[in-house]
């Protein structure tokens, strides 16, 4: 049985089953893309909630696997070379996920690499770009009375969900027929865009059919559906 007492993260999420990958999460669109990754390949894993009503990712433990203090995290026993990995960033995770398991992400080189272009494509535009238009609609901005920050990401989201909408015509996918963690990448961000964060309105989503289409092919899957709600909100 693996022993993960030398990561201090233990200590405050104690292991009942060392032998699996550890998650540390929050069903946030971040959080939600390890978990869902997690149930589409099979494999075993354990969540904990990180709590960012008592600050868990401030907490010593925490910041002893993930310095930027953001989730999600994972601590698998059985990495590279049999030894265990300490890894964060959700892209890292699910590039990691993909390679372990073979799954999520075509074996050639240029399938690959395209893959890979959409998973950077989440990670620079379209999680940074919506998370705005959520602070600035749903959170703290709503109050500002100058509309100018709100509409300039807005507009971004607006050009961003207009660039997946050409991508995928055509497309089942972002990579055709094969399902990846690209998909696993950007459309929590797009479900919470329209849903939590509440601006289909302002982004005009009803004219993004393909977008749409897809989404609700996404979240009709098994594992997603179940994903999105792991680790459990306390």
């Amino acid at each position: 049985m693996a022993n993960l007492s030398a990561f201090p993260i233990t200590g405050k999420w104690p292991a009942q089953h060392p032998e699996r990958i550890q998650l540390y999460s929050l069903p946030t669109p971040n959080g939600v893309k390890v978990s869902i990754a997690l149930e589409e390949t099979g494999l075993a894993y354990e969540p904990h909630l990180v709590s960012f009503e008592t600050n868990d990712q401030m907490s010593p433990e925490f910041l002893s696997l993930n310095p930027n203090n953001k989730i999600p995290a994972i601590l698998d026993p059985n990495g590279p070379d049999g030894k265990p990995l300490a890894l964060f960033e959700s892209g890292a995770i699910l590039l990691y996920i993909a390679d372990k398991t073979g799954q999520l992400i075509p074996q050639d080189a240029a399938g690959r690499y395209e893959t890979i272009q959409w998973l950077m494509f989440q990670m620079g535009g379209v999680g940074p770009m919506f998370g705005q238009v959520g602070f600035f609609h749903k959170f703290a901005g709503k109050e500002y009375e100058d509309k100018r920050p709100r509409d300039r990401y807005i507009n971004e989201s607006k050009r961003l969900l207009g660039v997946l909408e050409q991508r995928l015509e055509g497309r089942q996918w972002l990579m055709g027929d094969i399902y990846t963690i690209a998909d696993i990448a950007i459309f929590p961000w797009i479900r919470n865009l329209v849903g939590f964060y509440g601006a289909g309105d302002l982004v005009e989503f009803s004219k993004f059919t393909n977008v749409q289409r897809v989404l609700d092919a996404f979240v009709a899957r098994p594992a997603v559906a179940k994903g999105l709600e792991i680790p459990k909100r306390g």
